[in-house]
């Protein structure tokens, strides 16, 4: 009969569907079994995705992460866990909960289950002050979701959480309260996966880290530690490495001790006891980042909870410690307008095409980075205003002061990472690259200037994907720049080398050498005209190496 025929229809579509849908079902580790979510992305493509896997117990306040003591049965990890404590965007209340060190996987799959994939681990950025493993939810279509990424690179993406804010790196300096919380939490991820992610079908000895911002800067602190010898294979650093000036925190105490005096803790030896005695919440908003800036006092110098020298972690500077990255293929690149969404809030008037910004400002500014007095404020005005011929127009003084904050807070320290890597390195490989697709905010909605290139953090919606999976927000040519950006990123992992992998990638990305410093202009135009050499090499000589020497000459 008719029904018959369906009901055998019916039956061979359920088996056909069962024997092309690979999925990992219960999973197997150390702490006890899992259990997450298999979604079907097309003909023959499944994935896997868990979400809150602890990686650490409950951490102590102001401890290191301990490891978790397990659990009976099938846990079911499939919604994101609380983020950690910490401020929110306006900076008036607290969010998260100090249970927050768990981690999410997306693993993909063909017609079999998948085997020894290289694993990519995300390390969010958010100026050691905020964010979470997911990142910002928009109609539950979460930032940091890993499946265009593993899905299009067939790589495993692993995106984890930490510690930040006040409860993250608050120091003492002293053995009392040694700060860098945060990082031992990242690292006791990292660790974790490299034990347990043969089990989703990773392969532990091909580990890449990536992350931006404070995250790339994170990367960059995770692959010099001695503590994470042999554990990672590759690493990214997008906008953000251990030299940036707002990296590391050089004098910590005098910061604990006005987080002391804000919530009523002496700051004498009792100091660090009482701290730990504190309410996490208001130890929390005591941390908040004071957003009142100008030229003379940017908000850059108000990020005061960072990683610390605490001899530990990070037994010495970093610019010390790239031995231990010899053997680690580096990627680190920056926006080309990184620097404006700082900028901006010290001279909020470059976002205005109705208001001039006075030269004075650019001075301001340059005074408030350069710190060594008129004769180096002299020879850095000098050399960004040496193009600028009699009469400036508006337009050229407003991207001189993007220019300006782009190279100080970023684009240097970043020129000066990759030559040390590239120096110190045996098998180490090391690319460099310059990210410049517009922001999609300039020009016709004009909140930012027509000019506007990649502010920070605009590479992030490419990176992840978003206009993939949210098409109706983009235009075809931001499809093409995320599935550049993607390919280059995921060869990477496969292979150490972005030109190669399971990709096609629309130009050859040259290695950066200690003497030709190549890198490559990322955007949706980009050909073989977009390989350059010496970005942008007179700025970093004047920052890297003409103001010290200027400093010494002064102090002398």
């Amino acid at each position: 009969s008719m029904m018959e025929k369906l009901g055998i229809l019916v039956a061979f579509a359920v088996f056909l569907e069962s024997v092309s849908a690979a999925s990992l079902g219960v999973v197997s580790t150390e702490g006890g079994m899992v259990e997450g979510q298999s979604i079907r992305l097309g003909f023959n493509r499944r994935m896997d995705v868990f979400r809150g896997i602890p990686f650490a117990d409950v951490p102590g306040r102001f401890e290191k992460p301990k490891p978790h003591p397990g659990w009976d049965g099938v846990m079911k990890t499939k919604e994101y866990k609380s983020r950690c404590t910490q401020v929110n965007m306006l900076m008036n209340d607290v969010r998260g909960s100090e249970d927050c060190l768990y981690l999410n996987i997306w693993v993909p799959h063909g017609k079999s289950v998948s085997f020894e994939l290289p694993t990519m681990i995300w390390i969010f950025g958010g100026g050691f002050l905020a964010g979470g493993s997911m990142g910002a939810n928009f109609m539950d279509n979460y930032l940091y979701s890993g499946q265009e990424v593993a899905d299009r690179g067939n790589v495993i993406v692993v995106t984890l959480a930490y510690r930040v804010g006040t409860l993250g790196f608050l120091s003492t300096g002293e053995s009392d309260l040694p700060g860098n919380y945060g990082l031992w939490d990242q690292q006791a991820a990292i660790a974790w996966v490299h034990r347990n992610i043969r089990s989703f079908g990773g392969d532990p000895d091909n580990i890449t880290l990536f992350g931006e911002s404070a995250g790339g800067a994170s990367v960059n602190f995770q692959i010099l530690t001695p503590h994470n010898k042999g554990m990672i294979r590759r690493a990214i650093s997008q906008s953000g490495v251990a030299a940036c000036p707002w990296a590391i925190n050089k004098n910590p105490r005098s910061f604990a001790e006005e987080i002391a005096l804000k919530v009523g803790c002496p700051t004498d030896q009792n100091m660090a006891a009482c701290l730990k005695m504190t309410d996490p919440m208001k130890l929390t908003m005591a941390g908040a980042l004071d957003l009142s800036s100008s030229a003379d006092h940017p908000v850059l110098n108000n990020l005061l909870l960072s990683p610390v020298i605490d001899g530990d972690f990070l037994p010495d500077d970093p610019s010390n410690l790239f031995s231990n990255a010899a053997e680690v293929d580096y990627i680190a690149g920056v926006n080309d307008m990184d620097g404006h969404v700082f900028t901006g809030l010290d001279i909020p008037s470059i976002n205005s095409p109705l208001l001039e910004t006075p030269i004075v400002d650019v001075k301001r500014l340059l005074a408030s980075y350069t710190k060594e007095g008129p004769t180096a404020l002299d020879y850095a005005y000098s050399t960004y205003t040496a193009e600028w011929g009699s009469n400036p127009s508006w337009e050229t003084i407003k991207k001189t002061v993007v220019a300006i904050g782009t190279d100080y807070i970023f684009l240097v320290p970043t020129q000066v990472t990759l030559y040390l890597h590239a120096s110190s390195a045996t098998t180490g490989r090391t690319y460099s690259y310059l990210f410049s697709e517009p922001n999609r905010m300039g020009g016709i909605a004009r909140p930012y200037p027509s000019w506007m290139g990649a502010d920070h953090a605009d590479d992030l919606q490419y990176m992840f994907g978003k206009p993939f999976s949210s098409p109706l927000g983009y235009w075809p040519r931001h499809r093409d720049v995320s599935g550049y950006m993607i390919a280059y990123w995921t060869n990477f992992a496969h292979t150490g080398d972005p030109n190669i992998g399971e990709s096609g990638v629309p130009v050859a990305w040259p290695k950066f050498t200690s003497y030709g410093h190549e890198f490559l202009e990322i955007n949706s135009k980009m050909d073989r005209n977009y390989v350059g050499q010496r970005m942008r090499i007179r700025y970093v000589h004047f920052w890297a190496s003409v103001l010290p020497n200027l400093a010494n000459a002064i102090s002398k």
